[in-house]
Order: structure tokens, then C-alpha cells, then sequence
């Protein structure tokens, strides 16, 4: 036997047929593919976002035509035409009574707010902060600038209605039958994920109505008691102040910030008296909300905390905009039923793989 060393030759890349270059061309293909995904999401963010709200409002839909299914024994089509035709007299109905005096307390409610502004920063200049009126308006600005670049579709009048009628007509489409579209997206599936993806699809459908029927009714329960408890307590602009309190109850934590803010400053150009009794009214008005409403019908269904809800619409609202923050909490929802849904897989996995005896 000589003393030779015999040299081993190692498979190089232009051999695809090694079980090595696989398992790495495996490997690479899967984080461009990720990073892929992570593009077009990038790219795509505001047609998704689109898609997502249609979701939502089918989310709705369907809600009331199952509740409406409950003492009304007729077709699914009827009932959802119902719901449509009744959400848009309303709609029709308080704007025809009170567009006129609403617009005009719209435009008196922001000289207020300009006007308590700019008193809030001469006080904060005579105690000595250095705080002026325009840096008020500066945090502002800055603050709604930073919400985001996908919202330029949806930056204008024009573009705020189109996105609408878009995420209405769709929303419409999939509520009129949606397990058309839910057998359609899982005959993209492979056969054996379809049971699990249908199990998931019914627990977000479930999660997802439940929570948009608590938020519903905090919306109605938040502006009707601030309109009705602002009224009776002389406070100005009090249908105005109940309008936008019902709206940003949509926005679970911010949302009532902005409209604490909006009848507190609006209560105190009023006078002192009026100011704390707006205060209390705000007060009341929350509490009831949040310790019979919330608890009651949405946090059941989720059971979301409120810092994970104030953390995803602080960071969806720097990345997608007013969308964003508007859907932040249904997108977490449905993660969380999704990462519950896969838990409960794997767990059962394991229970059963347990369950197998062990043969010698």
C-alpha cells in the first residue's frame, strides 16, 4: 500500500443531485421566498389593506343577517338586503337632519380647539415652559404626517370615497355568500390542510363578529350617553361632541383619548363648570364602556390585553396609516386565533404521536 494520500472529492454547486446542495438550495429558497413575501406585502400593503376592511365590513354584514336569521325565517339574500337598506337610512336619515348644523359646528369646533390651544400654551409659558401655541401645531402635523406613506390613495376626498365604495362593493360580493369564497381559497390547500383551515376560517369568522358587535354597540352606547349627558348639562356642540365620540370608539384606546380631549376643550370654552362636567361626563361615558360593554361581549371573544392592542395600532399606524390604524385590532384578533388554532394542532399531534405503544 503506498504512502499516498487519496483525495476525496467534495460535490460542488453544479451538482444539484447531492443530498448537501439540496438541503442549502432548499434552505436559500425559503428565505427568498420570505424575503419575497416581505416585498410584495411592502409593495401591496394599501390593496391589502383595502381587502382587509372589506373583510371586516362583510364581517359585519354577516353579523347582523345572522342575528336578523334569529326571528326573521327568510332567505339569506333577503335579510342581508335588510341590513344594507337599514344601516343606510340611518346613515341618509341623521346626516339629512343634521349635515347643515353639523357643519357648521364642525367649523366653530376648531376655532375652540385653536383658541384653548393657544390659551393652553400662553399658561404653559407663565409657568415657565417654553412651550408656544405653534408647537402644538407642529407635534400635530408631524404626528399625522407619520402615519404612514400607504395612505396616499386614500389622502383626498376623492380617494378617501373611492376606497370606500371599493372596500363596500367587495365587502357586499363576499357577504352575500362567503363560503364560496372560503371553499375557494381552500382548494388551494392541499387536501389535508383544508379540515384545519376551515376550522380556523369559522373561529376568525366567530372572533370577528363577536368583536365587531362589541364594538358597535360601544360605539352607539359611547355617542348616544355623551350626546344625550352633554345636552342635559348645557354643554355646546353636544350632537357634534356625541358624533365623533361614537367614531373613535372604533379606535380602542387612542380613539377615546382623542375624543376625551376634543369634550374636555370644547367643555371648558364653556366655562369652568361646564369644562368638569364635560370631564365627568367623559368619565362616566368610559367606565361604562369599559367595564360592561368591553367585558361583556368583545373582550370574551378576544381577550386581547390593552397594551398588545395600543402597541399593534401604534406600530401599524407608523406603517400603513389611518387603514392601519383602524384595522389593528381585528388583524391582531385574527392572529390570535390563529396562533391558538395552530397550538391546539400541534398539541394534539403530540397527544396522539403519545398515545402510539411502543412495540419491541
Amino acid at each position: 500500500m503506498s504512502g499516498k494520500q487519496v483525495h476525496i472529492e467534495q460535490p460542488g454547486p453544479s451538482e444539484l443531485h447531492s443530498p448537501l446542495i439540496q438541503h442549502e438550495v432548499r434552505r436559500a429558497g425559503v428565505w427568498f421566498a420570505l424575503g419575497i413575501a416581505v416585498a410584495l406585502v411592502v409593495l401591496l400593503a394599501q390593496p391589502l389593506l383595502l381587502i382587509m376592511g372589506a373583510l371586516v365590513l362583510t364581517t359585519m354584514m354577516d353579523g347582523g343577517t345572522r342575528l336578523l336569521g334569529r326571528i326573521l325565517p327568510i332567505g339569506r339574500g333577503w335579510r342581508l338586503a335588510i341590513v344594507l337598506v337599514a344601516a343606510l337610512a340611518f346613515l341618509v336619515y341623521t346626516f339629512y337632519l343634521t349635515g347643515s348644523s353639523l357643519a357648521t359646528q364642525a367649523q366653530a369646533m376648531r376655532t375652540i380647539v385653536e383658541t384653548q390651544v393657544n390659551r393652553i400654551g400662553g399658561w404653559l409659558q407663565q409657568m415657565g415652559v417654553t412651550t408656544t401655541p405653534e408647537d402644538f401645531k407642529s407635534l400635530a402635523s408631524q404626528a399625522m404626517n407619520s402615519l404612514g406613506r400607504v395612505t396616499a390613495a386614500v389622502g383626498t376626498a376623492v380617494g378617501a370615497i373611492t376606497s370606500g365604495v371599493m372596500m363596500l362593493v367587495l365587502a357586499i360580493f363576499i357577504a352575500i355568500e362567503p363560503k364560496l369564497y372560503e371553499r375557494g381559497v381552500a382548494w388551494m390547500l392541499p387536501m389535508d390542510k383544508r379540515n384545519h383551515f376551515y376550522a380556523v376560517a369559522d373561529r376568525m369568522g366567530w372572533t370577528l363578529r363577536r368583536l365587531m358587535f362589541g364594538r358597535l354597540i360601544g360605539m352607539a352606547v359611547e355617542g348616544v350617553g355623551t350626546w344625550l349627558l352633554l345636552w342635559a348639562g348645557g354643554v355646546p356642540m353636544a350632537g357634534l361632541l356625541g358624533i365623533l365620540t361614537g367614531l373613535f370608539a372604533f379606535l380602542p384606546n387612542i380613539g377615546s383619548i382623542i375624543s376625551g380631549v376634543l369634550i374636555v376643550l370644547v367643555g371648558f370654552s364653556a366655562g369652568p363648570h361646564a369644562g368638569l362636567y364635560a370631564f365627568g361626563v367623559y368619565l362616566v361615558v368610559q367606565i361604562v364602556d369599559g367595564y360592561l360593554i368591553v367585558p361583556m361581549v368583545a373582550k370574551r371573544a378576544t381577550d386581547l390585553a390593552p397594551a398588545l392592542v395600543l402597541a399593534a395600532q401604534i406600530l401599524f399606524g407608523a406603517l400603513f396609516g389611518i387603514m392601519g390604524l383602524f384595522l389593528a385590532d381585528p388583524i391582531v384578533a385574527m392572529v390570535k386565533v390563529w396562533l391558538e388554532e395552530r397550538a391546539k394542532t400541534l398539541e394534539a399531534r403530540v397527544e396522539s404521536a403519545a398515545a402510539v405503544p411502543v412495540t419491541a
